[in-house]
């Protein structure tokens, strides 16, 4: 499987540019979109579920046209928006079973079973019958993971998908997307989140203002902070001139002040001890320092 993105651009009808000349090829296994919120990220996603068209450019998708082949694009898209919604008077297992007709199971006791394996893996199989629109919000969330997985589709496409669900929620639906992965499939994980990206993706593109700044592995992404992550004891007075300075990434407490973590390009300050940087560094270094060096 195979997404190439080329000189792909969107112009909203109000005149606001949400996408830029984004080009990026993108293959099998996990890929993460990190972004602050209103960087394209959810633009870019309709308009590769078929929901949008773009202004300018194109997408092929395993050698299909976007534009020319949505209907066989379709057939393998499973796809999670950020703001999902459902059929309120349906119990939570006739939703999943509605989602399922859609997806292309016809045979209905093939469908049940399915059904039934996707509710048990999202932890819902206990609610089954409790009606959808009474669900918790992370449960809400759950279901919304397991109609756009349950047709084992080829590309599945995931925007924000652990907003509202608890750290161990976190993890199963991390080590689902994890398991899937290894399949002959695309899995596009859109976030802000970095934990998310850190944990299960092998590359990521790092979009901003509707412009991709990066695209590569994390460990290709980390190593571009390499030297500028910094960590130092100092009083609360000294804490607000640095923040006023620096990035600060972290501020733990102590008995004499804070003990802080510190991104920038130059620091010469007396205590400061370099230490490595991970991708919360490195993406915060990113936008922060390294695009306005050129």
């Amino acid at each position: 499987m195979k997404i190439k993105i080329e000189d792909l651009s969107k112009v909203y009808k109000n005149g606001k540019q949400a996408l830029s000349n984004i080009n990026l090829e993108i293959e099998n296994g996990m890929f993460g979109l990190l972004g602050p919120n209103g960087a394209g990220k959810s633009s870019l996603m309709r308009i590769l579920v078929t929901l949008m068209k773009p202004t300018n450019g194109s997408v092929r998708i395993n050698g299909f046209d976007l534009q020319k082949d949505r209907g066989e694009i379709r057939k393998m898209l499973g796809y999670l928006p950020q703001d999902f919604r459902f059929f309120t008077k349906l119990k939570t297992w006739e939703f999943l079973d509605y989602a399922a007709g859609l997806s292309g199971i016809r045979n209905k006791k093939q469908r049940l079973n399915k059904v039934d394996e996707w509710l048990e893996k999202v932890g819902l199989f206990d609610v089954r019958e409790r009606n959808a629109n009474k669900l918790s919000g992370g449960m809400k969330r759950r279901l919304g993971i397991a109609q756009a997985l349950i047709g084992e589709p080829k590309i599945i496409v995931v925007d924000e998908p652990t907003t509202g669900l608890d750290p161990e929620e976190r993890i199963r639906f991390r080590n689902i997307l994890s398991e899937i992965s290894q399949r002959d499939v695309i899995i596009i994980l859109s976030t802000h989140i970095i934990g998310d990206i850190s944990s299960v993706c092998k590359n990521l593109a790092l979009l901003n203002n509707g412009s991709v700044h990066f695209s590569g592995s994390p460990e290709e992404l980390v190593k571009k902070a390499k030297g500028h992550v910094w960590q130092l004891n100092t009083s609360g007075f000294e804490y607000e001139m640095l923040k006023e300075k620096f990035a600060v990434t972290s501020t733990i407490p102590t008995a004499e002040g804070w003990e802080v973590q510190l991104v920038g390009d130059k620091i010469e300050l007396e205590n400061a001890v370099e230490i490595e940087p991970n991708l919360e560094h490195a993406y915060v270094y990113y936008m922060e320092y390294f695009n306005q060096e050129g």
